[in-house]
């Protein structure tokens, strides 16, 4: 299944036939009732009601829309808790295969040059731009096994191999007090995050997957491994990170999703 011509869902996730699902779920997300506060509240016809607004043209729901989806990114953020930890799982029930998932068809994944491949490093950074595979598999590499969450409904269990991202923000000289991160990738997408969710001891700069090179089809030659976060938050085929204070959107965040898209 890809997103392809797919309207939001912010809910879906929540209902995910195991009940082990939703249980993992609401633990990573920490509470979705308060996650979710301003769409389960504030409909609109309650937004109308508090604050005058127009809301019989589409331009005007759009706008309250944005300004509620917003809001839930705030009250995300303020619920992130730098400290607290996804749950991860034994070798015994990774999921095989793991799911492909992209916005587009599997035949249209990138196809990447290891020998060209270069990761560059711009804005708020002072230390290496450049960096080639082998350097980056040459720093201290971990593994986790965790649930990926998608906001379409299913999860899956992978084991994640790799560099974690504050290490290599650390070594790539960037400014930990910036506000954002933003990756962007082969394929076209983009996203971008909190400094707080980029140095999470969980948050990894992924190269290998089930304890072999990532394949093409989860992301190769890298991606960002994040199980504080929805699907969508994790971008495949990384070929430039930047280090900004200024919000870069993304993808999916600029078409409505929500910003934060996790715990």
């Amino acid at each position: 299944m890809s997103f392809r011509n797919r309207p939001e869902k912010p809910n879906t996730f929540a209902s995910c036939r195991a009940e082990s699902i939703i249980t993992d779920a609401r633990n990573e997300l920490k509470n979705p009732a308060r996650r979710l506060l301003g769409k389960r509240i504030l409909t609109l016809g309650g937004i109308a009601m508090l604050s005058g607004c127009d809301l019989s043209n589409d331009k005007s729901v759009n706008s309250m829309l944005r300004k509620m989806s917003s809001f839930n990114d705030d009250v995300q953020a303020l619920l992130f808790n730098p400290n607290m930890l996804a749950p991860t799982y034994p070798e015994s029930i990774i999921t095989r295969p793991f799911p492909f998932n992209a916005f587009y068809d599997i035949d249209e994944v990138p196809e990447v040059d290891v020998a060209t491949y270069r990761l560059q490093v711009s804005g708020l950074a002072n230390g290496k731009r450049v960096w080639t595979l082998g350097e980056l598999r040459a720093l201290p590499q971990h593994s986790q096994i965790t649930r990926h969450i998608c906001i379409e409904g299913w999860s899956a269990i992978g084991r994640w191999d790799g560099v974690r991202f504050a290490e290599f923000l650390k070594r790539a000289g960037a400014d930990i007090t910036a506000k954002y991160v933003s990756l962007h990738c082969a394929d076209n997408y983009w996203t971008s995050i909190d400094m707080p969710t980029a140095l999470h001891p969980q948050t990894q700069l992924t190269l290998g997957y089930d304890g072999q090179t990532l394949p093409p089809k989860y992301g190769f030659p890298m991606k960002l491994r994040m199980p504080t976060k929805l699907g969508y938050k994790n971008p495949k085929h990384i070929v430039a990170i930047s280090v900004t204070n200024e919000y870069p959107g993304g993808y999916w965040e600029n078409q409505g999703y929500n910003w934060f898209g996790g715990s």
